[in-house]
């Protein structure tokens, strides 16, 4: 399995949102770019801990060989929702139970996250979601494009159809019965989303979509009691700055319910990012629970908009700790510090 997403970071809603909602309603809290000289007196002011980032078919090969760093606290891993249930209502959760007793045996924790949407073939949602004519298709086709440039296309689990949205929540229920309060933290994936709809046949809509995806926010918090359950938001679709108010209404409900928020991405000062969930993120430090952000394959790829080179470990830090109030920073096994002696 590959954790590489081809993600919506920069300029993936860029055609959907600029269209018909340009200066429209509620613009996103002020949030100024940081200098140079203010990043570097912020600097220490916050720590987050360090966790690896893999998908689950990777833990042996990526995992493993940097676990024992004394720098890294765990490990986050992508679990696809067909390597859980197999079968209807047949779940298998061998692969989290292998890794977490390796994990415990090492004093390091772990982070799960269920992923229902895929920025690449082949989709990974169970069968019987995709055939059963009561799910209604159960999935619908996305575009996949940002600004490092077009990807392939994906896929995003029906979550708006109330039927799509059951199983998902049966799933995180059973996931809940067998492993609340022994994992560090359970995270949906990011908001940021393109619906095909020239091919979409699920009934899709923004606005479902939305709700839905706050159902499940509520669900899952409701089911893992002891367990920090986490959000990624980064971007809505059908909207831009804040323009439909989605992207308030996210934080206000995250904040009331308990719920932690996080996000695929660290690009500091990055203009897309900086009028979407970045502002929300700088509003709200220490009114969420827990702030979890990760460093992915393609953040390595882009360049500053300051220096006009590629981030550097201090700069994701920076950023992540002391402007989005990051609690933990999940960093893909790629990351070139990973490869080189910790520090002791």
């Amino acid at each position: 399995m590959v954790t590489k997403r081809i993600a919506a970071s920069t300029g993936m809603l860029m055609t959907i949102t600029l269209t018909g909602v340009a200066g429209t309603a509620v613009a996103a809290p002020a949030l100024a770019p940081s200098s140079a000289k203010a990043s570097a007196s912020a600097v220490g002011a916050k720590t987050p801990a360090n966790y690896l980032y893999a998908s689950i078919g990777d833990f042996d090969a990526n995992v493993k060989p940097l676990i024992g760093r004394p720098d890294i606290a765990g490990v986050q891993l992508v679990v696809p929702w067909k390597a859980l249930e197999r079968k209807k209502d047949q779940y298998d959760f061998s692969s989290i139970d292998r890794a977490l007793t390796y994990l415990q045996a090492r004093h390091k924790k772990l982070f799960i996250q269920v992923q229902d949407r895929f920025f690449a073939p082949p989709s990974r949602l169970p069968d019987y979601l995709l055939s059963d004519p009561r799910y209604k298709g159960g999935a619908a086709p996305t575009k996949n494009e940002n600004g490092l440039g077009p990807g392939e296309p994906g896929t995003v689990a029906a979550q708006w159809n109330p039927e799509v949205r059951g199983r998902f929540q049966a799933l995180l229920k059973a996931l809940a019965q067998r492993f609340d309060g022994r994992l560090a933290g359970v995270n949906l994936p990011e908001t940021a989303t393109e619906v095909d709809k020239e091919k979409d046949r699920t009934g899709y809509s923004d606005d479902a979509y939305f709700s839905a995806e706050l159902a499940n926010m509520a669900y899952g918090k409701k089911v893992f009691a002891k367990t920090p359950f986490i959000q990624y938001v980064n971007f809505w679709p059908g909207e831009w700055n804040n323009s439909r108010n989605y992207m308030k209404r996210t934080f206000e409900f995250a904040a009331s319910h308990g719920i932690g928020l996080g996000g695929p991405d660290i690009l500091p000062d990055r203009p897309a990012q900086m009028q979407n969930s970045y502002p929300f993120f700088k509003k709200y430090q220490g009114k969420l629970p827990l702030v979890a952000m990760a460093v992915q394959e393609p953040d390595f790829q882009y360049k500053s908009p300051k220096t006009k080179k590629p981030y550097t470990r201090a700069e994701f830090i920076d950023f992540g700790a002391n402007t989005l109030g990051a609690d933990a920073i999940f960093w893909a096994t790629s990351a070139p510090w990973l490869h080189k002696p910790a520090a002791r």
